[in-house]
């Protein structure tokens, strides 16, 4: 079990069944480097901002602006380390490939569930509040909402959220259609809702007050970064990116600079919102607004300009946000599921690629059908920190890999390397298990049950399926045993070997 645990996928195996060396077709290189970049920023700026400010200020106060520049610099060190692997993994999976080809099956697999879980309660917490919104615009143009019993979840006044489920199953369609269609649609939406946050910033600037920064940390630097792990949710997502290593064209090059572009932008945007949006009202109103479950940034608006127009805008651009949002994150959990098809440790539906789409209809139907009974029974929005301690999991594994996969497979083609290793992964490491310790008790309690569940569904499935099992893989190990990438100054090998004692047959990859 032991050694199960610690096989490795080789490198190049991993990039000849990027390019179609597998059975089924490919997925289609639609994407350049705009779109991608589109597509980061759109799984990151969600509602997040929206409401964010009215439970993190209380904790900061107008120290806030140093929470989101904490949670920045936490993102933004695992982000280097995520383009490097991207340049030296460019395949689709994401964190769980990475971790395949570096920690070995047992960890990818953990490592897969935590994206799972980071990306399934995203797409439902999220998606839960879509009806809201549209309830919001619907009330101000027509003046017609619909009954909470079939806007809002269970225990929030509901019998079924039939929004959430509603925009869920229509991001499923767009999705199977096609990734270039889903694309150009999410381009034209990433454009609206950073439109609309711009708006409101321009706005909110012309009521700026100096004093309202006067008592800039009341709790001190604890209650900066206590605010920093909450603030952490709205940069989840921006790991999107590198599971579209095979729908982009040059990937190499292409998904390191979307990875920066999007955090670079995503940042700039975060940090001037919340600077607009302290500044043009005192830090006391925001918990208030917030306990009464009023939209900050619409309320600001609102009494900024004494109009209605401008929140109804924002709303506007919130329902807008929403569809992008669970647009793109069910693209990175089809993904994540369709890497591990592959390699055996869920069924094979999950890796099936429509001849005539390029894309996994089944697996993304499926994932559609689930997350959208999520939202539409099941009340999440208090799960926000356990996409947190996920996405936090999933980064202190992305600076593991770094490091192991520079000594095991040192001549890897390596486009962007690190800079200052092993410091920046040490700390990417560091200040992710740091901000994950300031989560609650309950997060970490829920996080143990999730990752039991996943080890029992390894021992019953996964393990006996696995691809690096079935081809007779031995563990990697630094003495050249079958499944080795390459040590110290050994070049990655062409991953063939003879089948296993006792077969007939081809040759089969390495593993």
């Amino acid at each position: 079990m032991a050694d199960e645990l610690r096989r490795r996928k080789p490198l190049n195996e991993m990039v000849a069944e990027a390019d179609g060396d597998y059975s089924g077709p490919p997925l289609r290189r639609s994407m350049g480097l705009w779109q991608l970049t589109l597509l980061g920023i759109s799984s990151v700026v969600g509602t997040g901002i929206f409401f964010v400010l009215g439970t993190t200020v209380p904790k900061a106060g107008p120290g806030v602006v140093l929470s989101f520049a904490v949670a920045a610099a936490v993102a933004g060190l695992g982000a280097l380390c995520y383009v490097e692997l991207a340049g030296a993994v460019p395949v689709s999976g994401s964190t769980y490939s990475y971790a395949y080809a570096s920690l070995g099956e047992g960890a990818a697999y953990l490592v897969a569930w935590c994206l799972i879980l980071e990306y399934g309660v995203a797409v439902s917490t999220v998606a839960v509040s879509w009806g809201q919104y549209l309830n919001e615009v619907g009330d101000a143009l027509l003046g017609v909402t619909l009954p909470d019993v079939i806007s809002q979840p269970p225990g929030a006044g509901g019998l079924v959220n039939v929004p959430a489920l509603v925009v869920v199953l229509l991001c499923s369609l767009l999705l199977a259609r096609g990734t270039r269609e889903s694309a150009r649609v999410n381009a034209v939406m990433v454009c609206v809702k950073i439109g609309v946050l711009v708006f409101f910033v321009v706005v909110a600037l012309t009521a700026f007050t100096a004093d309202n920064f006067s008592d800039f940390a009341p709790h001190g630097v604890g209650g900066v970064t206590v605010a920093a792990s909450g603030v952490f949710f709205s940069y989840v997502g921006f790991d999107t990116v590198s599971t579209a290593g095979e729908e982009v064209r040059n990937p190499r090059r292409t998904i390191p600079l979307a990875l920066l572009f999007t955090l670079l932008a995503v940042t700039t945007l975060y940090v001037t919102v919340a600077v607009a949006a302290v500044g043009a009202q005192p830090a006391s109103r925001f918990g208030e607004q917030a306990d009464a479950g009023e939209a900050v940034l619409a309320e600001i608006l609102r009494n900024v300009t004494g109009l209605g127009w401008p929140a109804l805008l924002l709303s506007a651009g919130a329902v807008v946000s929403i569809f992008s949002v669970v647009l793109v994150t069910l693209f990175g959990q089809t993904r994540i599921l369709f890497s591990m098809a592959r390699d055996g440790l869920v069924p094979e539906i999950f890796r099936r690629v429509d001849r005539k789409r390029h894309t996994p209809v089944h697996n993304t139907w499926i994932v559609g059908a689930g997350v959208g009974l999520l939202a539409a029974f099941v009340p999440l929005q208090h799960l926000a920190d356990l996409t947190s301690l996920g996405t936090l999991i999933a980064f202190v594994a992305v600076a593991a890999a770094v490091v192991v996969l520079r000594r095991i497979a040192p001549d890897a083609p390596r486009p962007f390397r690190v800079p200052f290793y092993p410091v920046v992964p040490a700390l990417s490491a560091l200040s992710c298990l740091y901000l994950a310790y300031l989560l609650p008790g309950i997060t970490w309690t829920l996080f143990a049950v999730w990752l039991l569940l996943a080890a029992v569904l390894y021992l019953v499935f996964g393990r006996r399926h696995s691809r690096l099992r079935r081809s007779g893989a031995a563990p990697d190990d630094a003495h050249g045993v079958p499944g080795q990438v390459g040590t110290g100054a050994d070049a990655v090998t062409d991953g063939r070997v003879p089948p296993p004692a006792g077969g007939s047959g081809p040759t089969v990859p390495r593993a």
